[in-house]
């Protein structure tokens, strides 16, 4: 499916680069909007799937009202 695969070489090299990019106190601020911002997307997600169908029904009832 993808033409690479990551090991755990390359996952430690990155991880030690993001240590020296943000240092260790910000690591944790790090963490928490990455977090943060997985779970908006979630939510994003599934208020989209929720809201199509929602509008869908919704969106069949003011077509025929009109």
């Amino acid at each position: 499916m993808f033409p690479f695969r990551i090991s755990w070489p390359e996952i430690i090299i990155i991880l030690v680069i993001v240590l020296i990019v943000f240092g260790v106190g910000k690591l944790p601020q790090v963490g928490s909007a990455i977090g943060k911002g997985l779970r908006a997307f979630r939510k994003g997600q599934q208020g989209e799937d929720e809201g199509d169908k929602e509008a869908k029904q919704g969106g069949e009832d003011t077509v025929k009202k009109v």
